[in-house]
């Protein structure tokens, strides 16, 4: 019978592993999305908190609000069947889906009109005789 990893990572030690600074981790902490033991003053971590942290993480990366990471990591534990978590999932990354395409689109009708008004600029400088490129 092979023995589960029980790696524990310190704050440097998970930062660094990461690519993340001390301080992030202690805001999530804060946050109260992340539970670490304590050996002594030291706080630790386990494999488990480092693959909470990677789900934090990513889901800031993806533009969930804390609130929407913390609901989702509730229902971590809660439910071991994770059904629950993977219809939350599909519910809330349906609706980012939605904003982010709404965004593009805002972006793309405000690029088209900067490169309109751009267009206009090059082309009132060139009937002045001025170089539109300096």
């Amino acid at each position: 019978m092979t023995k589960i990893d029980e790696r524990f990572y310190t704050v440097p030690e998970l930062a660094d592993d990461l690519g993340i600074t001390p301080r992030t981790i202690r805001f999530y902490e804060q946050k109260g999305l992340l539970n670490p033991q304590r050996a002594g003053t030291t706080r630790v971590y386990t494999r488990q908190d480092r693959a909470k942290l990677l789900l934090i993480l990513r889901g800031k990366r993806l533009g969930f609000s804390l609130r929407e990471i913390a609901d989702y990591l509730d229902l971590y534990g809660a439910d071991p069947t994770q059904a629950e978590q993977i219809k939350m999932l599909l519910e809330r990354v349906r609706e980012r889906i939605t904003d982010l395409e709404e965004q593009r689109q805002a972006l793309d009708v405000t690029l088209d009109e900067l490169r309109d008004i751009e267009q206009q600029s090059v082309d009132a400088l060139k009937e002045k005789g001025l170089d539109p490129a300096s």
